[in-house]
């Protein structure tokens, strides 16, 4: 496993060269830039600007795991819907030109007026577009576990279900519904052979932090583990660096 950064509440407000340093200092490998914060990588950018957003992670030991999006596909109404699967494939292309592996997408609730079995399948169908468009760019689509009632474990795998195409993939978000219904153990190895990403979130917290990294462990997880953190700090390098020794005890 690998440990890298979300730019979430730490990051937002570091442009590119800073949150690069700032990585490369505290023993972040890498990072998963999400959209609409200060580092400015987004999908206006023109060819130069991503050459030269390229070359800087090319030049930095800390890696692009890839692209944080909003794009979500619940809504009932067929041109929202069509907007974010075209705004979904926008980055999806910047992610291969960046030199990315993977966007992340979400599902973002289930509309009262629709069936949830039809939300389901719909978010399914769209993983399942974006999954073989981002074959042709070497581009994974990670589905965070998100939104109420979509977080559901047992409705992430209806959807995943709905989109077989091997580069759809569960970025597995560490909420609080992970323990409902039957378990963390049930719900994990519900998506445990879909998993892409995992956003770790406050390592001190009551999540049972040491089963969750036993459970991925045991699933031969070698991928990266991404720190999304919400809780605001005054001294983020710092906290960083803490963190860092917490998840080296979990990870080992």
């Amino acid at each position: 496993m690998q440990l890298g950064l979300v730019t979430y509440m730490w990051g937002a407000d570091w442009d590119l060269p800073t949150l690069l340093k700032n990585c490369e200092e505290t023993g972040f490998a890498g990072v998963e830039l999400r959209s609409g914060h200060k580092h400015g990588v987004e999908p206006a950018l023109d060819a130069a600007a991503r050459k030269e957003v390229a070359k800087q992670f090319v030049d930095s030991p800390v890696e692009l795991v890839g692209l944080g999006s909003a794009c979500e596909f619940h809504s009932p109404d067929p041109a929202v819907l069509k907007k974010n699967l075209d705004e979904a494939k926008s980055f999806i292309q910047l992610c291969h030109d960046l030199g990315g592996t993977g966007v992340k997408v979400r599902p973002n609730g289930l509309p009262q007026e629709v069936p949830v079995e039809k939300t389901l399948a719909q978010i399914g169908a769209a993983m399942q577009e974006l999954a073989a468009f981002g074959e042709g760019y070497g581009v994974a689509i990670r589905l965070e576990v998100h939104g109420k009632g979509t977080s559901s474990l047992p409705h992430i795998k209806t959807i995943m279900d709905a989109a077989p195409h091997p580069g759809a993939t569960v970025c597995w978000n560490c909420n609080g519904e992970d323990l409902a219904g039957a378990g963390l153990d049930a719900n994990f190895r519900l998506v445990q052979n879909r998993l892409g990403t995992i956003h770790i979130h406050d390592l001190v917290s009551d999540y049972p932090w040491p089963r969750l990294f036993e459970l991925l462990k045991e699933a031969k997880f070698d991928g990266w583990t991404l720190l999304e953190e919400g809780n605001k700090t005054a001294d983020p390098i710092r906290v960083m660096k803490y963190y860092r020794r917490v998840w080296e005890q979990l990870a080992r």
